[in-house]
């Protein structure tokens, strides 16, 4: 029989249970909210690719490593967890930031370079782009991970997870560059292409940069429970930052915000018709 709940708050102290219980009902909320929410957002999503769209086959599939996510975090919560729940909750971790990467490049390319992403955006490229992002984490835990030395996993996962931080920033900074001397793209698509790659950004920043302290922290054979805490928790967040993201972002009042917060310079409407077409994420 599983220990129950009362049985690990017992065995804590009272600072780590109260982080415990802080855990415990963040997880049961971001679970009770985000399965819903996702199943809809899905649905309406599918939608658009049904329409000729791509961009949303990535963030479809980035919901779909969520529900994923939430699925492993109920076996956890119940006090069932086994390892594999626990390989699969980290597989589907490293596909979501995989598809993050791959949507702030998406938008990147929309506007860094039109032309080839006009006559290179097909959905068997995303279809088989979406298949390799899959397969790499399944890889990874199932026929690597296990065969090499214990300390070879997180040093993997430390440099996977530090990746994608420059690349974010590198996406945000050159398409700003490349927007701010563009005449073609209406404002309001600008406020949509850079409020994506913003968010993205925050959102790795936020939620999974602490993941990441902690995997170097491990390392270096420092270990601190109320940091593991912390991270935890915040990354438990990030199902329902993805839902934020791509409902919101879709909202012309949320894309004004963002685009003030990035200091967009204003601009007057132009009559005429934009060059780059931008999915309606």
């Amino acid at each position: 029989m599983e220990p129950g709940l009362d049985w690990i708050l017992t065995r804590l102290s009272q600072h780590d249970r109260v982080m415990y219980l802080i855990l415990y009902v963040v997880t049961c909320i971001v679970i009770s909210i985000g399965l819903p929410l996702m199943i809809v957002t899905i649905y309406a999503l599918l939608y658009l690719v049904r329409k000729g769209q791509v961009a949303p086959i990535y963030v479809i599939n980035l919901l779909i490593s969520d529900i994923i996510q939430l699925c492993c975090m109920i076996v956890l919560v119940s006090n069932h967890g086994t390892p594999m729940a626990e390989a699969v909750y980290s597989c589907g971790l490293m596909t979501s930031v995989c598809f993050m990467v791959c949507i702030s490049l998406e938008r990147y390319l929309v506007i860094v370079h039109p032309l080839w992403y006009r006559f290179k955006r097909t959905i068997k490229i995303s279809v088989a782009v979406c298949a390799v992002v899959w397969a790499f984490p399944a890889v990874c835990f199932l026929i690597v991970f296990p065969r090499v030395p214990d300390k070879v996993p997180l040093i993997v996962l430390s440099i996977f997870h530090i990746i994608p931080f420059p690349l974010f920033i590198f996406f945000l900074v050159r398409s700003l560059r490349t927007l701010s001397s563009s005449v073609s793209v209406h404002s309001d698509e600008k406020r949509q292409i850079v409020g994506t790659l913003v968010v993205v950004l925050l959102i790795y920043t936020l939620l999974f940069l602490p993941t990441i302290i902690m995997f170097l922290l491990l390392m270096a054979d420092f270990y601190s429970v109320m940091f593991h805490f912390m991270s935890d928790m915040l990354l438990s967040l990030s199902p329902l930052a993805d839902l934020l993201l791509y409902i919101f972002i879709r909202k012309q009042t949320m894309g004004n915000c963002l685009a003030s917060v990035c200091c967009c310079k204003k601009e007057s409407n132009d009559p005429t018709t934009s060059a780059v077409t931008v999915d309606d994420i």
